[in-house]
């Protein structure tokens, strides 16, 4: 049975990492997997975790805005998972991680591990988030709605944010497009489980505008707990 490759022993320098070097590292590295499934490659990313544990968070920040172009969710769990990676973002360094996003995947990616977690630790300010849900790019926008679901998923260090969420989420309840809506029913039931109230209420005063699939869902995790209810 084939088995994933190992990082080589080269990437486990401190201070003064190579970050160009050590990015066709970790691409050598993922293309040489047998498979190229989430799985596999994040047992690379692990293993690279460990032995940049100890670089400076700079250095791990540059590895990342050098991977955005090949293997962006990589560069951005690398950063996320090193224990001053999240400290060392500010706003510019933030939109440059998420320049060029184009799928949902890589939104995703960026609102979860970077842009939810810096919101959460004031890394960047509302007003930032706010710019973006006003964004021509519908990316973007969907962008502000999944950075909510870092501050209201438990596994993601979320404590529950009302006011915040439900800030992004009005600003965005009438946009169509599919995309963004399904951020929004996204972010919308990540707070259920903090302030279920306030999201009823949240549907009650926009239900005029919000496309169905979000009343639905949304409803549906309200009175279930289930995105779709079982069919009996």
């Amino acid at each position: 049975m084939a088995t994933d490759p190992k990082p080589p022993v080269a990437s486990d320098r401190s201070p003064g990492v190579d970050v160009v070097a050590l990015a066709e590292e970790i691409d050598r590295c993922i293309q040489a997997l047998p498979e190229r499934g989430v799985a596999p490659v994040r047992r690379v990313r692990r293993e690279y975790s460990k032995r940049l544990r100890t670089v400076p968070a700079g250095e791990v920040l540059a590895l990342a805005l050098e991977l955005v172009e090949r293997h962006r969710w990589v560069g951005y769990e690398l950063l996320y998972h090193h224990p001053g990676g999240l400290a060392s973002l500010g706003v510019d360094e933030v939109e440059r991680l998420g320049r060029g996003m184009d799928d949902w995947g890589s939104v995703d990616a960026f609102g979860c591990y970077v842009s939810g977690p810096a919101w959460r630790l004031g890394r960047i300010t509302d007003v930032v988030v706010r710019g973006w849900a006003a964004s021509s790019d519908r990316w973007w926008r969907r962008a502000a709605l999944v950075s909510t679901v870092a501050l209201n998923l438990r596994s993601r260090g979320g404590t529950g944010d009302t006011g915040r969420t439900l800030d992004i989420c009005g600003r965005l309840a009438s946009d169509r497009d599919d995309m963004v809506v399904k951020a929004l029913s996204w972010a919308l039931r990540g707070l259920v489980v903090w302030d279920a109230e306030a999201v009823r209420t949240f549907l009650e005063a926009h239900d005029d505008v919000l496309a169905a699939r979000v009343r639905r869902e949304v409803r549906s995790k309200l009175n279930t707990g289930l995105k779709h209810p079982r069919r009996p």
